[in-house]
């Protein structure tokens, strides 16, 4: 019996490709270099943001927990710097898009403690990780290598969860209002990444097919549903209803 050559799990289009193939079509390189530049803006803005938090640490260990968590953002930071270059991009120029958008999110969401910088560490970060892998399936191989690599945890979840069960269990009224702060963390993280997607071309394209052989709009919707499903896990490992 005859079989075929391909599986539903074998990459196809750009994913089966390296970025010396992919890049030639240069709507998709669009996308790349969007896509790199917001995950750079992104990482550095992180950086700044841990690096702030830090202060709020009610202990030196936490202090030096954020810090270095902080450190290993700007790693990732300078790993998506060096790429842009090295595929003869201006950072600054592929960064500056999103800049407007991701000042927002983090103004709008500026925590007012120690724990809330902590469920915005851990849920705002991951809801946004979670969107970019999602991506990163449709990449080519080199780029999505390197995408992945950024989006390790930098070890947010494992002591956000810690620190912040200790402090339900300590003060169960604690728990409400953290409740209610993640599910803000939530609504403004996904406006934001629906608005970065809408403001550039390429980068919608690729979401809803017109890069990316395979991805409708109908798999959008299912996109959100599965980044939903996974910040409710998350939410349930704090110990908080989401």
């Amino acid at each position: 019996m005859e079989t075929s050559d391909t599986s539903p799990d074998q990459p196809e289009g750009f994913a089966a490709q390296d970025w010396a193939q992919a890049s030639a079509d240069p709507q998709y390189r669009a996308a790349v270099v969007d896509l790199l530049g917001v995950l750079a803006y992104g990482e550095l803005a992180a950086f700044e943001r841990l690096a702030e938090d830090a202060k709020l640490a009610p202990t030196l260990a936490d202090k030096a927990e954020l810090a270095s968590m902080a450190s290993a953002e700007f790693q990732h930071f300078e790993r998506l710097r060096n790429r842009l270059s090295e595929i003869d991009e201006d950072p600054t120029a592929a960064m500056e898009p999103f800049a407007a958008a991701l000042d927002d999110f983090h103004r709008l969401t500026a925590p007012s403690d120690w724990l809330e910088g902590l469920i915005k560490a851990y849920v705002g970060d991951s809801i946004a990780s979670d969107f970019y892998r999602e991506v990163a399936v449709r990449l080519d191989s080199d780029t999505r290598a390197l995408v992945l690599a950024v989006l390790d945890d930098t070890g947010h979840s494992g002591f956000a969860v810690e620190k912040v069960r200790a402090a339900i269990e300590a003060d169960p009224r604690v728990g409400g209002r953290l409740a209610l702060w993640a599910r803000r963390l939530m609504g403004e993280a996904l406006s934001q990444a629906q608005r970065v997607v809408a403001e550039r071309d390429a980068l919608s394209m690729m979401l809803v097919g017109g890069v990316a052989a395979g991805f409708d709009l109908a798999e959008v919707g299912r996109m959100f549903s599965r980044i939903t499903e996974a910040h409710t896990k998350r939410m349930a490992a704090l110990g908080l209803a989401a």
